[in-house]
């Protein structure tokens, strides 16, 4: 199976459509994901918007090279 990688903003847009009420299970399907991977962005991601998603990562790479 080919690893698909998504966007801060298609993440965002994945848990707000959870957040609104759709289930996780039918999310992961919709979107090609499993469950825990949807979960995994609540817990990295939740409650954050688009820019506040965009700033986490682009922090994430400049520690990945200083390290």
């Amino acid at each position: 199976m080919k690893r698909k990688r998504f966007t801060e903003e298609q993440i965002i847009t994945v848990l707000r459509e959870h957040e609104a009420g759709s289930k996780a299970g039918d999310l992961a399907r919709k979107h090609g994901i499993s469950e825990a991977t949807l979960y995994n962005w609540k817990a990295k991601y939740g409650g954050m918007d688009v820019s506040d998603a965009k700033r986490l990562k682009a922090l994430e790479d400049e520690n990945a090279k200083l390290k």
